[in-house]
């Protein structure tokens, strides 16, 4: 049967205000949970621009939660209510302004990690360098990238697409990580749903660059029929950065739902995830992507999800769906479309000062 989405509960106002108050990531730090041991403390979590997929470069006003023009409004902001650091695009940067944040972001002791794409043509080789430099000049020394803007199971419909694609995108990594390589700073490639965690792997080991890693998220490959602590396990040892997310799963005809949903709520097991990335990477920084939106539909049960899955065993499709019948989210998972913009943004806000405030009482992210 297939289940019914519900909005989220009605705005009040009164609600928002309580939210966005000062008190409010210290009553929540107070919420019953697993706790690390004593002797572990990490630096504060960061947030990953597509948290604020709503309010980034948002042209509807709202007196509460106004639109971010820039990075430097996104890093001021995510100060305000506690965060570490962001990632975030750098394309647009100028050297004024990559003066200005880079400025910033050490008086108030936080981190920046770059967001970049790949130079799939000349003319892209050239802006990408520019890009690294001038980011680089503002401290920014990892930049996450993707090879795949969507999905792959709603991009292609054949092997042979799908395997153009990986030629056309390894070629873009090889170029992109001898600059990375020349620069020194980082590359972090993103499994983005384009990428099982064994071909990314395999991926990473074929650039044999030690300046080319991984952007580990912790939730995406779930959509590839993937368990999250298997790869993280698989993942971990080339993490230079994260993307750390909790994920809802719920049954739907055509297979599952799947929905980014805040920390300590889902089936990614956090207390074990952290210290994992820690033991390989000690200086590696903790993302929070929480994007705020609608389930996803991963059509697995369906003909055309396969095009470019032929050889996942289908013991790995059974544990999927057992974990989806197992560990299913006891309500219906979020949904905001039927909700105003307004609503829809104090959801967004809650959801990331809800994460933050796990991230700090739970995961002990206080530093």
């Amino acid at each position: 049967m297939k289940p019914t989405l519900e909005p989220q509960h009605p705005f009040d106002p009164g609600r928002r205000n309580f939210l966005l108050s000062a008190g409010m990531l210290a009553l929540a730090m107070n919420f019953p949970g697993p706790v690390l041991g004593k002797s572990v403390t990490r630096q504060k979590m960061g947030i990953v621009v597509h948290s604020y997929g709503l309010r980034w470069n948002s042209s509807v006003d709202s007196q509460d939660f106004p639109g971010f023009q820039n990075a430097l409004q996104l890093l001021e902001h995510c100060h305000k209510i506690g965060a570490g650091g962001i990632q975030v695009g750098v394309q647009s940067w100028t050297n004024e302004f990559a003066n200005q944040i880079g400025e910033r972001s050490k008086a108030l002791n936080m981190f920046i990690e770059g967001s970049i794409g790949l130079p799939r043509s000349e003319k892209d080789t050239s802006s990408f360098e520019k890009q690294i430099e001038m980011a680089k000049s503002a401290g920014v020394d990892i930049f996450r990238t993707v090879c795949l803007g969507g999905r792959r199971y709603e991009t292609f419909k054949s092997r042979s697409e799908f395997d153009n694609f990986k030629e056309d995108s390894l070629k873009a990594l090889k170029t992109a990580s001898k600059i990375a390589e020349k620069h020194q700073v980082k590359l972090a490639i993103e499994n983005h749903k384009d990428w099982r965690a064994k071909e990314l792997v395999e991926i990473i080991q074929w650039l044999d660059n030690p300046w080319a890693g991984v952007t580990l998220d912790f939730g995406n490959n779930l959509s590839l029929l993937e368990d999250p602590d298997e790869v993280i396990e698989i993942l971990a040892p080339y993490a230079f950065s994260t993307h750390i997310k909790d994920m809802g799963l719920k049954a739907y005809e055509e297979g599952f739902l799947l929905s980014e949903i805040p920390l300590g709520q889902g089936v990614v097991n956090l207390e074990k995830a952290v210290p994992l990335c820690l033991e390989y990477n000690p200086d590696i920084k903790f993302n929070l992507e929480m994007i705020t939106r609608d389930p996803l539909k991963i059509p697995c049960l369906e003909e055309e999800y396969w095009k470019t899955f032929g050889d996942i065993p289908g013991n790995e499709l059974a544990k999927t769906l057992r974990l989806v019948r197992d560990k299913s989210f006891p309500e219906n998972l979020p949904v905001i479309s039927n909700l105003n913009h307004e609503e829809q943004l104090a959801k967004e806000e809650e959801n990331i000062l809800a994460c933050l405030a796990y991230s700090q009482s739970q995961l002990k992210m206080n530093l």
